[in-house]
């Protein structure tokens, strides 16, 4: 896997935070940064998802979190060897590309099992060792290709049978004895010009004869060959050369190791510790769902930076980040929002304006940049603006906005007015949704005096509807709450008509007595001109928490 930088918005993303990712990639991609890419770290809300689909912007890529994966260590292309190849040729490439493993794979790609040095040495050990008999899985066509041999008769060339090798260097009588007790049927029997020899080994079928130093047959034996359907090749090699050689024709896939488990592209840095320390070598090949391999990861590779990197947009505070991005290197931040704890082991671009949206900042460094967005993302991007400023009436809304804002208007052709209407209808679609996903649609965790409590945002233009719903969201809000050992856990409904808001919240009582709005039932208060969970709402409860700790 190529190095990739992803830019990526909070958890459980709205429509600023997924646009300004999609849109800052672009930039990228336009500037020559072709490893840039928009990712997203939750579900898609029916306005974002209505917005990227009505404009033709490519959905970013999920990544519910960036905990350490194996495809996060991958760098080179993989080098594999296909089970059919000869050990020795396996051998040769594993030398002349400075391997010190290849992963073996059968025709379709799939991993078969593991070549290694440590393997080869147990092959070669159990095949010379003189006080036992062996024979090896060989073909015929492996057996002349690895001995670089000319063919004088091949029959059932590609066939793969287990064969001993016999050496015919003893007299007569004492070689026939020999070979009666080595299954003559199988055997390969290396030999030279002793024509008696070869003409004995022709009459009992033999399943091959290999003639060293360039030997050939005597008169009228290629005839019996035929006859018998003896295979007969000639090898240039000398009779010792021939049969050390004649021992790495295995096929490759034959004396892998099997023991060496394909893990997983998504396979996490945790899970694959134990079968890499326990591996030879010390490395693991790494595959795709199909099985197919992707690369080999080695121990020493998971001290090397891995090959991920980030930028995050609409936020800066780790407990609103994607799970994981503690293990990264941060390049940029973009963001609006207050400074949370965010601290990095490098200088970093940071870049935090009071503006009501992170698309506007976005807006701004196109044109910083001498960029102008495709019709597409500014479209997108002009309905990120008017999302997270509720079309530039919310609290939050500066000059700023309202001049990026009509800058997008222009190239896109969109009427703001319109646009925002178009988009309030898309947004009323939320209020059907299941109470899981009304809170956690929006939701975002903070910090205060070490206190943490999260606050979850929509809008709508019945906001009534969710009172009867109420039984409902306190279910999801005491299980948020309870499952996350959080001080409160809320829900903030904004009505786009009135610009007032709704709160259903659920915490310790101590914190919710010093709530200072009227509550129209227990759990749910009326917040008079109250729409910016980041400027009006987090910042008061921020002073609250502070009191309870005085």
């Amino acid at each position: 896997m190529k190095k990739r930088i992803y830019i990526i918005g909070h958890r459980n993303p709205d429509t600023d935070s997924v646009v300004s990712a999609a849109a800052y990639a672009r930039l990228k991609r336009a500037q020559g940064l072709d490893h840039c890419f928009a990712a997203r770290a939750g579900k898609l809300s029916p306005q974002t998802e209505y917005i990227l689909d009505r404009f033709g912007v490519p959905v970013p890529e999920y990544l519910p979190d960036l905990i350490p994966k194996a495809a996060y260590y991958l760098s080179e292309p993989p080098v594999t060897v296909d089970a059919d190849v000869s050990l020795w040729d396996a051998l040769e490439r594993m030398q002349q590309e400075g391997l010190r493993v290849l992963p073996i794979v059968d025709q379709d790609g799939v991993y078969q099992s593991m070549l290694h040095y440590k393997l080869f040495a147990r092959y070669v050990i159990a095949n010379i060792n003189p006080h036992t008999k062996s024979a090896f899985p060989v073909s015929l066509d492996h057996l002349a290709s690895t001995l670089r041999a000319s063919p004088i008769t091949l029959y059932d060339d590609k066939e793969v049978k287990e064969s001993p090798l016999v050496v015919a260097a003893s007299y007569n009588e004492y070689f026939k004895t020999h070979l009666e007790h080595e299954n003559p049927d199988d055997a390969l029997v290396i030999l030279g010009d002793r024509w008696d020899i070869q003409e004995f080994c022709l009459k009992r079928r033999v399943r091959a004869l290999i003639l060293s130093n360039g030997h050939t047959l005597g008169p009228g034996l290629e005839a019996l060959a035929k006859e018998n359907r003896v295979s007969v090749i000639s090898s240039s090699y000398d009779t010792s050369s021939t049969a050390m050689l004649a021992i790495y024709s295995v096929p490759v896939g034959a004396v892998g190791d099997t023991a060496v488990p394909l893990m997983r592209l998504t396979d996490t840095i945790k899970k694959i510790r134990l079968p890499l320390s326990r591996a030879p070598s010390r490395c693991i090949p790494i595959g795709n769902d199909a099985g197919r391999v992707m690369g080999v990861i080695f121990e020493g590779d998971l001290i090397e930076e891995p090959n991920i990197e980030v930028i995050l947009v609409d936020h800066n505070e780790p407990s609103q980040a994607v799970e994981g991005i503690e293990h990264y290197k941060i390049l940029e931040v973009i963001d609006h929002h207050r400074l949370g704890n965010l601290a990095t082991k490098y200088p970093i671009t940071f870049i935090n304006k009071v503006v009501g949206a992170t698309c506007t900042i976005i807006t701004n460094l196109y044109r910083e940049q001498g960029v102008t967005p495709d019709k597409e993302i500014a479209s997108a991007l002009l309905c990120g603006i008017l999302a997270d400023t509720l079309s530039l009436q919310s609290a939050t809304t500066t000059d700023t906005d309202r001049e990026a804002a009509a800058y997008l208007s222009g190239l896109s052709g969109l009427d703001i007015q319109s646009l925002s209407n178009e988009l309030q209808s898309a947004t009323n679609q939320v209020i059907t949704s299941p109470a899981e996903d009304l809170v956690a649609m929006d939701m975002k965790e903070y910090v205060e005096q070490g206190l943490a409590f999260s606050i979850s945002q929509i809008e709508t233009d019945t906001p009534d509807i969710l009172i009867v719903r109420m039984d409902e969201l306190f279910t999801v809000l005491d299980g948020i709450k309870n499952k996350k050992d959080l001080l409160f856990s809320a829900l903030l409904v904004t009505d786009v008509t009135t610009l007032d808001s709704l709160l259903f919240i659920r915490g310790e009582r101590s914190f919710l007595s010093g709530i200072p709005f009227p509550a129209i039932n227990e759990g749910i208060y009326l917040l008079k001109d109250v729409v910016s969970r980041k400027k009006q709402l987090a910042p008061l409860f921020s002073e609250l928490i502070e009191s309870m700790a005085k």
